[in-house]
């Protein structure tokens, strides 16, 4: 019988609440067996590795619902002349700093192929779990459109063998192009139902894809047991997506009453991204992030909307799932988006359940990820100290002491 690794006397957030006292959680085969104070004291666990936690802080592994692996500079004009190849490379490194800071699991929202994730599966790269989308879907001209004044096309995000063109015009080449990229081994599909701040030539106040489009994309996620996520920043193209059936709203910069109430009507999930824009602002002010002036411009305009938006739609009781937009920012830094969500309005407990139990109930199947309970995967991050208010967030990174996936140690730096 595989023997049990037991995390001892820990101070732990289970994915909803912090449980009274000290308590125990108990892994063994991959899984959690059993949390409780005192659960790894049983004859059965006599022969078990046990680690004291005594004055730390025990979490399910975080989630982050919007990642883009494959990239560091989307929207650089230094894609334009890094080798093609260069973007899988660097997907090594992006994926094994997430881990490194306690992500264990992530939906990449545009660029990462069945490859990636089959790599991650295998052991062949370390890094998160990964639920993909492979390509944006975007009508001509939209936010995924690549193709620059220049008349070239950015490789961002571009087609390859394993990652086919998302651009689609028409309620019936939408449709196909929804069946290809499901065929290609999408988990849910990534749509822009608006423009956005990383793309040069388009408002991220204007609607993208019009409502029989958008629809017909749900349509067909839903038949084969998926879903659709929209980036979705002005007002109109939020409507436009939750009407739709849209599950997931991505930025949700321009939110209005209607649109917030009909994320309550939909109990769809707003995925803020609130760490993009500021990333962009930091990039434009080093001076070499060869980010376009319209593109900075357009991050700076956006930043304060985008905060007002997100802590009304807390206030009103959203359902709101942590999301980075890593790529735009540094791939590692994701916990820097808790202390922002914070910042609009979250108590801590809020905070860690929309980094753990709220995308796992969204991305998983029952029982599988972002809880400490029976029955769930056994991924764990050990805190090296005791997490008890918001003001630790800004600090959260530092905290990271241990790091298991599916019940192994992957990291540990204290």
């Amino acid at each position: 019988m595989t023997l049990a690794t037991v995390l001892k006397n820990g101070h732990v957030f289970d994915g909803e609440r912090f449980l009274p006292g000290q308590t125990d959680v108990v892994i063994r085969g991959g899984m959690i067996e059993a949390v409780g104070r005192d659960a790894g004291s049983a004859d059965a666990y006599t022969e078990a590795t046990v680690v004291d936690c005594a004055g730390r802080t025990v979490l399910p592994g975080l989630i982050d619902l919007h990642v883009h692996a494959m990239t560091s500079t989307p929207g650089s004009i230094q894609a334009m002349v890094d080798p093609y190849s260069l973007q899988f490379y660097e997907s090594v490194r992006n994926l094994e700093a997430t881990l490194r800071a306690g992500v264990t699991t992530v939906r990449d929202a545009g660029g990462a192929d069945l490859g990636a994730k089959q790599a991650v599966e295998t052991g062949i790269v370390k890094g998160p779990r990964l639920r993909i989308a492979v390509s944006i879907m975007s009508q001509t001209g939209g936010h995924g459109d690549l193709w620059h004044p220049s008349g070239l096309d950015s490789p961002d995000f571009g087609p390859h063998p394993g990652r086919p063109s998302g651009i689609a015009d028409g309620v019936e080449e939408v449709r196909k192009v929804t069946r290809t990229l499901l065929r290609a081994g999408a988990d849910q599909i990534k749509i822009c139902s608006t423009g956005g701040v990383l793309s040069p030539t388009t408002d991220p106040r204007h609607s993208q894809f019009t409502p029989a489009e958008i629809a017909v994309v749900v349509e067909e996620a839903e038949m084969q047991g998926k879903y659709v996520m929209a980036h979705a920043q002005g007002t109109a193209g939020i409507i436009n997506a939750l009407r739709a059936g849209v599950r997931t709203i991505e930025h949700g910069i321009y939110l209005t009453d209607e649109a917030i109430q009909l994320f309550l009507d939909t109990k769809a999930y707003l995925v803020p991204t609130l760490s993009a824009p500021l990333a962009v602002i930091r990039k434009g002010e080093s001076g070499t992030s060869g980010l376009s002036q319209q593109v900075i411009d357009k991050a700076q305009q956006v930043a304060e909307d985008h905060r007002q938006s997100v802590a009304r739609a807390i206030a009103a009781g959203v359902k709101v799932g942590m999301g980075t937009d890593a790529g735009v920012g540094a791939h590692g830094d994701n916990l820097e988006e808790l202390a922002l969500m914070a910042d609009a309005g979250m108590t801590l407990e809020q905070v860690l359940a929309a980094s753990t139990s709220v995308p796992g109930e969204l991305i998983t199947p029952i029982n599988s990820v972002g809880r400490l309970a029976e029955k769930h995967l056994a991924d764990v991050v050990v805190l090296t100290g005791t997490l008890e208010s918001t003001e630790q967030l800004a600090g959260l990174r530092s905290m990271i002491g241990q790091v298991y996936q599916g019940g192994v140690l992957q990291f540990a730096t204290a």
